[in-house]
């Protein structure tokens, strides 16, 4: 591993993803403004404040802690019932607050402080600018510009992988001979070199050479690949009759294949049977396509994404387990942006791994973060974007009910009383990552 390589590549993903953060957000900022919204902060990170300026009504800046962003975008909490359409201000138009104490609770309390916190600021010029009392659809196209902006950048990167290198989830395996093994190493130390101890392989003993194609297997036709690897396997340690095409013409070879175990299981590669080894790879082919081609696999992804969003804590507790040492930490076991940067750092610095794979493995972690977080905040709860998304689609809703049945105009969505769901929710997030990290760097995710 070279180090250098290493904080090249760590250092491309972190500005990788601070960049599609910023997008993120402009992703929020830039409708919000066009609707006439006031958005007085925009900046990428959290915690302490390292840089920022202001330009007209906004502060642009970044904090210490790379792990987010947001923007403020004022009158996202209505006020409660008791002020709604009767707002106090002073003699300079900033808004009286008065902060009722509650009775009933910490929670409705939390509330009362969250709506008072909202409308310190609030002036009464910005009555008629407040994003609460914008049209629902306004709210919905604010809301879900971020996570469409991630969305958007893994189309891209996807669609430009799909149509140049292909894609890599979606490989073909031809007949034809692409390597040769010089020996049978076992499954459990594959990739090492040969040693003098180790017997020669079926394939070299029969004389096999790159780029020959399988006509035949002990004179069962072979039309693909899993055809001859069937037959190779189900030989056990049988005599072979091999007919390859090799330049044109066909040659006939001869050899015994052995029985070794060997993973035959793609669910579950650690797990070895005993078949019939030749020691051949076939030519693998990855495959291409255009934008629709990259959607239906971006929808074949969402689906699997949708599947692990649902095995999400069970997946975490898992990441747990592996930091007390109670169970090694599986391959498919999520990650946070630090091992994101500790799988990019190991495939840049991986030795015999041509540049194009590099990128192209760097490209596609990009592409799968930024698709993971898009889809992650489209989630309908507080304070994820869909959160605010489900809200105004109820507004919208409820008004549309009232109207059809004649009924007075409900009103806004007030989604201040959804606020102890997003204080669970983001006790749920804060551990999460803490999790994750803390397992990113004490049992970190191994490259295959």
């Amino acid at each position: 591993m070279t180090p250098l390589l290493y904080i090249l590549g760590v250092v491309a993903f972190v500005a990788a993803i601070l960049a599609s953060i910023g997008l993120h957000e402009l992703g929020h900022m830039i409708p919000a403004k066009a609707f006439g919204g006031k958005v007085t902060q925009y900046f990428i990170g959290f915690g302490p404040t390292v840089w920022s300026r202001k330009k007209g009504e906004t502060e642009y800046g970044i904090k210490a802690i790379p792990l987010g962003g947001y923007v403020k975008i004022v009158g996202m909490l209505p006020p409660d019932k008791e002020h709604d359409g009767r707002i106090e201000y002073d003699d300079h138009g900033n808004r009286v607050v008065r902060v009722r104490k509650s009775n009933t609770g910490l929670f409705a309390q939390l509330i009362s402080d969250a709506r008072a916190a909202e409308w310190e600021t609030i002036t009464a010029a910005d009555e008629s600018r407040l994003f609460y009392r914008m049209a629902w659809w306004k709210k919905v196209v604010v809301m879900s510009g971020g996570p469409t902006v991630n969305l958007l950048i893994a189309f891209v990167i996807f669609g430009g992988l799909f149509a140049t290198y292909g894609n890599p989830a979606d490989e073909v395996l031809h007949p034809t001979v692409n390597k040769v093994e010089a020996c049978v190493v076992p499954a459990a130390e594959d990739g090492r070199v040969c040693r003098p101890s180790d017997p020669v392989s079926p394939a070299k003993q029969a004389g096999l050479e790159v780029g020959d194609r399988f006509v035949s297997f002990n004179g069962t036709p072979v039309h693909d690949w899993t055809d001859m690897q069937h037959l190779i396997r189900s030989n056990r340690n049988g005599a072979a009759t091999i007919v390859v095409d090799r330049g044109g013409r066909q040659v006939t070879l001869h050899t015994n294949t052995m029985v070794t175990p060997r993973p035959t299981d793609d669910s579950d590669p650690s797990k070895l049977t005993p078949v019939g080894f030749l020691g051949v790879s076939p030519v693998v082919t990855y495959t291409t396509g255009g934008p629709l081609y990259t959607v239906q696999q971006m929808g074949w992804l969402a689906k699997q994404s949708g599947e692990a969003l649902a095995t999400l804590p069970v997946k975490v507790w898992g990441v747990a387990e592996a930091i007390a040492g109670v169970k090694p930490r599986a391959a498919d076991s999520p990650v946070s942006v630090v091992g994101g940067g500790r799988l990019a750092g190991e495939t840049a610095s991986a030795q015999d791994f041509p540049l194009k794979e590099k990128l192209v493995s760097l490209l596609g972690l990009i592409a799968g973060f930024n698709f993971f977080i898009g889809l992650f905040n489209f989630v309908p709860l507080l304070p994820l974007d869909g959160g605010h998304i489900a809200g105004a689609l109820w507004e919208a809703a409820r008004r549309g009910i009232a109207r059809l049945r004649r009924r007075p105009d409900p009103g806004y969505v007030d989604v201040a009383k959804l606020l102890p769901v997003a204080y669970v929710v983001a006790s749920f997030l804060l551990v999460m990552g803490v999790v994750l990290i803390v397992g990113d760097l004490v049992v970190p995710v191994q490259l295959s």
